[in-house]
């Protein structure tokens, strides 16, 4: 039988252990103080209410606004978007599927391979042209790639996936 200070020793190493290889646990995801507009479930490590990451949109914020500027097929010109590298949130919430399922406000949903995040450095957007999207105009959340950087992301296939209304993401 282990001593109490035996046991203690070996819980520390082992959460320094998690800690180095990048696993984490869900005492590092506060609570949303405002009403939640995100909600992570599915394959992920890192919760703050029922085996889910709810997110409002201050903690959305913290953790580190991106900017890209980008032509779409459903504005005129370029538009520039704010928000939240959707590899980083991926990561912030352990992540460890292969694809997510994106479920909009309205039901829409689409698929996304989580290798999109970071390979063409996807956002969830929250602003456009430095506003905070309201419902009526594909917010409050929104995914977009930089359509621009690659000709293969101005097509059909990207665009789909580029939900707005964003409410809900089901790591697979």
């Amino acid at each position: 039988m282990l001593g109490a200070k035996t046991r203690t020793g070996l819980l520390g190493t082992f959460v320094a252990f998690l800690g180095i290889i990048g696993v984490a646990y869900a005492a590092s995801l506060p609570a949303p103080k405002e009403r939640p507009i995100l909600t992570i479930s599915g394959k992920i490590g890192v919760t703050n209410k029922d085996s889910t990451a709810q997110f409002d949109r201050a903690m959305l914020e913290s953790l580190g606004l991106i900017t890209i500027e980008t032509t779409t097929p459903w504005y005129e010109g370029k538009v520039k978007f704010e928000g939240i590298s959707l590899d980083k949130l991926m990561k912030q919430v352990g992540a460890n599927g292969q694809r997510v399922s994106v479920i909009a406000l309205n039901d829409y949903a689409t698929e996304i391979p989580m290798e999109d995040f970071g390979k063409y450095n996807v956002i969830l957007a929250l602003k456009r042209n430095g506003e905070y999207m309201p419902v009526r105009d594909k917010g409050p959340l929104f995914i977009v790639y930089l359509y621009d950087s690659n000709p293969e992301l101005k097509s059909q296939t990207y665009y789909a996936r580029s939900a707005w209304q964003v409410a809900r993401i089901e790591v697979k």
